[in-house]
């Protein structure tokens, strides 16, 4: 590796890198985000009026409420996708010299590489909480009709449930995004590690998304019930009562006493076809765009 290729990019590289990274994931995998939401908001063990699997969801949205439901609320996301993804990968660059610093280590090591994914994923969790909860409440069935769009969505928020509603689930987005980076960034510093040296650029591209999708899917087993109970918070409408649960440790053991551990993993099929393949694709496209930069920007 060249020294020009080893010298960091300045921050605005990076965040223009994991930006275009981050928009170009979410074009692809929205829908499956969707039919995750669907899925993890079905309270109780079955119905019959709930989401058999990922299929019925997709063919049930389209039949009952028309192909564009799939692409429902992606505004909030698209527009703190940017931000979200570029402090992601920018994070995980400032952290690592930071604890290398720290521990006194001249390179990345294993925990470093954990601690320094958790450290981006609380860091990222700050900036999307609200977007999420604007996101969750235009994907949710029984809000169907209910909002016009982002904007009336956020005013009647605002209107109906106060300024604090915003803030609604950020504990638990903070949960899943440590144990999403954590995982996501700890492991594709193993796997690369594994995985046969790549003699070309096409190799490399290969193992970047091999080691992606991996670490995508395993952040994705651990962060999914922190998910669950971060979706049903913010989908809470205090019109229907006092919630059950705020925060995510008492919001888990409730939803496992009351509908079985296997509740905690509601929507994790969607979850995992966005999020692993997704990884792949988020890691592939913030290698190439880095790379594009050092050679040709810098």
């Amino acid at each position: 590796m060249s020294a020009n290729a080893e010298k960091p990019l300045p921050f605005l590289f990076q965040f223009t890198a994991g930006a275009i990274a981050g928009v170009s994931e979410i074009l692809c995998m929205y829908p499956l985000d969707v039919a995750k939401t669907r899925l993890m908001l079905q309270v109780g063990k079955g119905g019959s009026d709930q989401y058999k699997s990922i299929v019925d969801v997709f063919s049930r949205i389209i039949k009952e409420e028309g192909a564009s439901r799939l692409y429902r609320g992606i505004l909030p996301p698209i527009m703190v996708e940017a931000p979200k993804r570029a402090i992601k990968f920018a994070s995980n660059d400032t952290y690592g010299p930071m604890f290398q610093r720290l521990f006194n280590s001249d390179k990345i090591t294993q925990p470093i590489a954990i601690m320094t994914g958790v450290s981006a994923g609380i860091t990222e969790a700050v900036i999307v909480a609200t977007p999420e909860l604007v996101k969750i409440r235009l994907q949710a069935k029984e809000n169907a009709g209910k909002y016009l769009g982002t904007m009336d969505c956020v005013r009647k928020i605002y209107a109906e449930e106060g300024l604090r509603a915003f803030a609604n689930g950020l504990e638990a987005t903070v949960w899943r995004h440590a144990l999403w980076n954590g995982g996501y960034f700890g492991s594709i510093f193993a796997i690369r590690g594994m995985l046969p040296k790549a003699q070309t650029k096409k190799g490399e591209l290969a193992v970047n998304f091999a080691a992606g999708a991996i670490g995508g899917t395993i952040g994705t087993t651990l962060n999914t019930p922190s998910d669950v109970v971060k979706t049903r918070i913010q989908n809470h409408n205090p019109a229907n009562g006092p919630p059950k649960y705020t925060t995510f440790l008492p919001g888990a053991r409730a939803i496992a006493r009351e509908e079985g551990f296997r509740a905690l993993y509601k929507g994790y099929v969607p979850k995992v076809l966005r999020l692993g393949p997704g990884g792949g694709i988020l890691l592939v496209v913030y290698e190439y765009v880095t790379t594009y930069m050092r050679n040709h920007m810098m």
